[in-house]
């Protein structure tokens, strides 16, 4: 009983998970749509920066589903930098695009 559920619950999560890298895929297709519509540089910096989180995002569900045990404590902070440097590089366009 509580192995089935366990299944479901992770079952849930990665449905959960594609619709979360789906929804930044759309932000993203509508950030470059806009930038080709304008050229503008801050379109630009918005849609790379939402590159960036769709693929911090793809990055951080692939890593999820490699590790069902525990790797090596080395191989864990290599994929966990791996995860979190899309996000910063997102983020900082995002941020370059609503301040400059």
């Amino acid at each position: 009983m509580v192995s089935s559920l366990l299944q479901y619950g992770r079952a849930f999560l990665v449905l959960l998970r594609l619709i979360l890298f789906g929804l930044t895929l759309v932000i993203t297709v509508i950030s470059f749509q806009a930038y080709q519509e304008r050229k503008s540089e801050r379109l630009q910096f918005a849609f790379i920066g939402f590159a960036f989180i769709s693929m911090g995002v793809a990055v951080s569900n692939i890593v999820s589903q490699m590790f069902t045990t525990d790797p090596a404590p080395g191989a864990r902070v290599f994929f966990n930098i791996t995860q979190t440097v899309p996000f910063i590089i997102g983020f900082a366009m995002l941020y370059l695009s609503l301040y400059r």
